[in-house]
Order: structure tokens, then C-alpha cells, then sequence
């Protein structure tokens, strides 16, 4: 399990990063740091770096290793948290109704982090994998084009929703969930990422909202 980004970029797919430099690790923190430098240090280390797959240049980012390891999920659970709990606190003060995570692997992050807030969890699921009836958005990709799903009435109107996902790619399906979350009647608090991949200018078609990352690639 690793970094997939967006099909419009065919050089980078299934892999969803960058080569990096050599010797060097192009992988820092973000919010991360607030658990402090040695906990960040070793949570990295839990990303596994694979040179080469599934092809050169790309660096396949595994983070199996970082899932596996039941502290370290607890901790990324706890850093995307606290940006949100009021003064560390475990009430969130009324910040966030509901945390919806895009398929599919936001799941993996958004549900432990819903219970952590202690409200409810909504999957943003790709076309065709929810029941009707739905709300749909259609976004294009460079080489053809993708729909993104939720179901009817499972979002009350005025809720103020927390999205996440594992990595902030080219920004194509974020920016088409945050619609979908606003067309659906929800507000938009913030969109949270465990990766950012700085180079593929994600967080620009994301211009006027929260975009909150723990980790990063590139500067």
C-alpha cells in the first residue's frame, strides 16, 4: 500500500511520487512535528521508500509498515486531531460535525480520526459503489474524467465537515469532494492530508480553503 495519485499524471501513476534526491530525504514534517522531532522522525522511518517501482525514477512511499505499527497510527490519528480539539482538550468546542474521508484510502485515516472527534464518519465513494439515491460531481482528468459519490441525505444541511485523505496529489479530488460535500448542503472546515506531494501543485486548485498536512514532499 502506497502513494496512487491521479491518472493525468501516467509518468507518476500507481506510485504518486517524485524521485528523490540522492542520499537525501525528501519526505519532511509538517504538522507532524507537533508530536516533537524524535516521534516525527520515527513515524517517517514507517514509510518505507521502494526505488524504482513500478518503474524508474519513481519512489513508491509503503506506508503498510506505518499502519501496521498500532502507536504510530494512533499517534498520525492524534496529530490530525489535534489540530481541531479545542486547547488539547476532548471536546472539539463545535468545531466539526462529521469527518468524511475519499475513497479509498481516507477511509483508513477518517473513521479512527471520527471516533477520535467523537462524531460521525461519511465515505466520499467513486462512482458507482453507493446505492441511490446519490449526489454526484464529475471532474476531468487530463486523460479522461472521474465522478465522485454520497449518499442522499446522510449529511445534514449547515454540517461542518472535516475531509481527509492519505495524499494531496494534483489536487483533482479534493477539489471535487469539497464540492460535493457543499453541493450535498455541508460546509467545508478544513481538507486534511497525511502526504503532501508539493511539486504537483495540489494545494493551488485548492485556493481559499484549510488544506492541513502532517507530512511532506518537497518544499
Amino acid at each position: 500500500m502506497g502513494w496512487d495519485i491521479e491518472p493525468q499524471h501516467p509518468a507518476h501513476a500507481a506510485a504518486g511520487d517524485v524521485p528523490a534526491a540522492p542520499g537525501a530525504d525528501d519526505i519532511v514534517p509538517d504538522a507532524l512535528a507537533l508530536l516533537g522531532a524524535e516521534r516525527a522522525a520515527q513515524i517517517r522511518a514507517l514509510i518505507r521508500d521502494v526505488p524504482d517501482y513500478p518503474h524508474p525514477p519513481v519512489v513508491f512511499r509503503d506506508i503498510t509498515p506505518l499502519l501496521a505499527d498500532g502507536p504510530a497510527l494512533t499517534d498520525v490519528v492524534e496529530a490530525f486531531a489535534g489540530m481541531h480539539l479545542a486547547d488539547g482538550a476532548s471536546a472539539l468546542d463545535g468545531e466539526i460535525d462529521v469527518v468524511a474521508g475519499m475513497e479509498a484510502r481516507g477511509f483508513l485515516l477518517g473513521a479512527p480520526l471520527a471516533t477520535r472527534l467523537g462524531v460521525g464518519f461519511l465515505p466520499l465513494r467513486k462512482a458507482g459503489k453507493l446505492p441511490p439515491p446519490v449526489e454526484r460531481v464529475d471532474y476531468d482528468l487530463e486523460y479522461g474524467s472521474a465522478a465522485i459519490e454520497l449518499r442522499t441525505g446522510t449529511l445534514h444541511p449547515g454540517a461542518r465537515v472535516l475531509l481527509i485523505d492519505d495524499v494531496l496529489a494534483t489536487g483533482g479530488t479534493a477539489r471535487a469532494a469539497a464540492e460535493l460535500v457543499e453541493r450535498s448542503g455541508g460546509q467545508v472546515v478544513a481538507l486534511a492530508f497525511l502526504l503532501e506531494l508539493v511539486g504537483l501543485g495540489g494545494r493551488d486548485r485548492l485556493t481559499g480553503r484549510t488544506v492541513e498536512t502532517l507530512l511532506r514532499v518537497g518544499s
